[in-house]
């Protein structure tokens, strides 16, 4: 092999490591329902796309000494697991916020597998999940993801080593807004949720011969599946809304 051609296969195996990095975190991509072939091959396409486009931001900075080329592989694919764990962050406080909705509108003892992942979760959260989950790809937001892989190279290039300092305080900001933003969404359901136990409680206390709780249930879950069917447009423009700021916006 040339050393050309040998520049070239190293230029374009870097860009692997962090776009590869970046989409085996992600979320959607990263799901067990996508077989891995697929995750792969896409990848691959990915970086032959783009190494075209960034060969002056790769090429120069090349070295086959395996002293360099080792930390620098590692530090690429630390650069793009950094990129696709801000996403899995937004998504698992997602997923953390419509557990809790399930349980506190009475409808979290039906657990069931999880649409992305295999981990049990409720129908009702797995429902909030997946819609926020399709509209993100709807709206074209894994496009922003490699938009932002691509402009990371200009933040953070690829002759730099990865800041695991700068990378934590990414990391804890992405989950404070994160959880604030889910927090705002789910706020009605914690409103909701305080005012019928207390009320059922009151209830209980001034009536303990007649089960309220057991009795109770029905309209709890009715009233909580009221306030979503009202709920529900405006907590997915929330989400959306919240996704480029939170997390593309840390990662650039």
């Amino acid at each position: 092999m040339t050393p050309f051609a040998e520049t070239v296969v190293i230029a374009a195996f870097l860009a692997f490591c962090r776009i590869g990095g970046c989409f085996m975190i992600m979320p959607g991509l990263s799901s067990a329902r996508v077989p891995l072939q697929i995750r792969l091959f896409l990848a691959l396409a990915i970086s032959a796309a783009l190494v075209v486009n960034l060969w002056d931001q790769i090429v120069p900075f090349v070295d086959r000494r395996p002293a360099i080329l080792v930390p620098m592989i590692a530090s690429e694919l630390l650069i793009g697991g950094l990129i696709g764990l801000l996403a899995r962050f937004y998504m698992l406080a997602l997923q953390f916020m419509g557990s809790a909705i399930a349980m506190m509108v009475g409808y979290g003892g039906m657990s069931g597998s999880g649409i992305e992942s295999g981990e049990p979760e409720p129908a009702l959260g797995a429902m909030i999940s997946f819609s926020a989950l399709m509209l993100l790809f709807v709206f074209n937001f894994h496009h922003e993801i490699v938009r932002a892989l691509v402009e990371s190279y200009t933040v953070a290039p690829i002759n730099l080593a990865f800041k695991p300092q700068a990378a934590l305080v990414d990391l804890t900001d992405t989950l404070s807004e994160s959880f604030f933003i889910m927090l705002r969404i789910g706020s009605p359901f914690i409103a909701y949720a305080l005012l019928v136990n207390l009320t059922i409680g009151f209830i209980n206390k001034l009536t303990p011969q007649i089960p309220v709780y057991f009795i109770s249930l029905p309209f709890v879950v009715a009233g909580g599946l009221f306030i979503l069917y009202f709920a529900v447009a405006t907590m997915l423009s929330l989400i959306v809304d919240g996704f480029l700021p939170t997390t593309i916006g840390r990662a650039l």
